[in-house]
């Protein structure tokens, strides 16, 4: 048995308790009770916990009989993640603290067809910048910057509010699952803060501080848009960019951060993100259109991302053989005949299109639930869940059908691409 690896499992499922239990906290008793660890050994894990200023006490709580429970809860500010948002025209990085809370916010245009050097010199600029404006306030999630602006709030992340009339899901309340984070693996707080394969590991104290008092930045998770390989940090054919094929983005960055640097899709993130929230399904999909579109698939908990990180590619599937052309070579894709009703200002029908290709996901997975979003779905949400839910009612599936709601559902995910192998996600 390898004792080490079970004591760092064995922190990392305590962590994620107390993570999940939020400011109230829980108490040892609790944690004993829902880890099946003796309360010894909790004791000890978190007194250790403590030493390093992961967990803290969070008041007392009454007790059936004896002495009042004391209550331990996670300190945010003892680490931070960057999660960084690489869309075809728009960069948007942010920083969270451990618990996924947004502290500081920038938003840039970006054009990825000036190819890997420019635009890798934009991302090592912002996330230079975001470092150095350190840890704030929390900032509300819904708030936009200007061109290579910041923006900061006194309010806690708003990313679970509702979009309009429709329902809702939020992000970044808790740390998704998967290959990248390391599912199904242990993760002890003091282990990996990278993922599927990043450069390298970073100790907690090990890296980066953000201001006098707060704890260290812990790595970047870059999201951008597919196909590419999660494991080996590179893009492939980026549809409308082939110049991106091959290029070590996740390497460069490291090297010109100086932290370690996870590469995953932009679907995938945004699902990682939503993964683990208190109340998620168990299977979903997040159906994203913004400047593509595509999804991020989550089954039984975890991301599938697949061996080439290939699954989700929902925009380019054929549904009209002899359609308009798409810029992945293929004809009649989903993406292309759905952007195009966009381009026309036909929402309804776009709408229309997006139900069809959801449908499909429900007929192939037969998943609990279709979360939608995207800067184009945030546009509109009640044309696009009101359209995509008379798509699947009209076919006889009863899949509930929701909004995403926060913007920067991709970016906050890319965040939790570093976070969750902490909690052994």
């Amino acid at each position: 048995m390898n004792v080490p690896a079970l004591r760092s499992h064995n922190a990392a499922l305590v962590l994620d308790l107390l993570r999940t239990a939020g400011e109230t906290g829980i108490s040892r008793l609790e944690l004993a009770e829902r880890t099946g660890l003796t309360p010894q050994a909790v004791s000890k894990i978190t007194a250790r916990l403590r030493a390093e200023g992961l967990a803290a006490e969070a008041g007392h709580r009454a007790s059936t009989g004896g002495k009042p429970r004391t209550v331990l809860r996670l300190v945010p500010s003892a680490g931070y993640a960057v999660g960084v948002h690489l869309d075809r025209d728009e960069l948007t990085t942010l920083l969270t603290d451990l618990a996924g809370t947004v502290v500081s916010l920038r938003r840039r245009p970006v054009d990825l067809g000036e190819g890997a050097g420019p635009v890798l010199d934009a991302v090592t600029g912002e996330v230079r910048a975001l470092l150095t404006e350190g840890a704030g306030e929390p900032l509300g999630a819904g708030e936009s910057t200007g061109s290579g602006g910041s923006a900061r709030a006194g309010e806690s992340t708003g990313v679970g509010e509702s979009a309009g009339a429709c329902e809702s899901a939020g992000v970044g309340e808790s740390a998704g699952a998967g290959e990248s984070a390391g599912a199904g693996e242990s993760a002890g707080a003091r282990e990996s803060a990278g993922a599927a394969g990043a450069a390298e590991s970073v100790e907690v104290g090990e890296s980066v501080e953000v201001g006098e008092s707060a704890g260290p930045v812990l790595g970047v998770g870059v999201a951008m848009p597919g196909p590419l390989d999660h494991r080996a940090g590179v893009p492939g054919r980026v549809t409308g960019f082939p110049s991106w094929d091959g290029y070590p983005v996740r390497d460069e960055l490291t090297r010109r951060l100086g932290l370690p640097v996870v590469l995953d899709k932009d679907t995938n993130a945004a699902a990682l993100g939503l993964a683990l929230r208190p109340a998620a399904a168990g299977s979903f999909a997040y159906v994203h259109l913004g400047t593509g579109l595509g999804a991020g698939l989550v089954l039984g908990g975890a991301p599938l991302r697949g061996d080439r990180t290939g699954a989700g590619e929902l925009g380019h599937q054929t549904v009209q053989l002899d359609g308009p052309p798409c810029d992945c070579g293929g004809r009649g894709c989903l993406e292309v005949l759905c952007l195009a009703a966009v381009a026309r200002g036909e929402l309804a029908e776009a709408a229309r299109i997006l139900g069809a290709g959801a449908a499909n996901l429900v007929r192939l997975l037969d998943i609990d639930q279709v979360l939608l979003g995207g800067r184009v779905v945030l546009g509109a949400p009640e044309v696009f869940a009101d359209g995509a839910r008379e798509v699947l009612a009209g076919l006889g599936l009863p899949t509930p059908v929701a909004v995403a709601a926060a913007p920067q559902a991709v970016a906050v995910g890319a965040a939790w691409l570093v976070l969750a192998p902490i909690f052994g996600q």
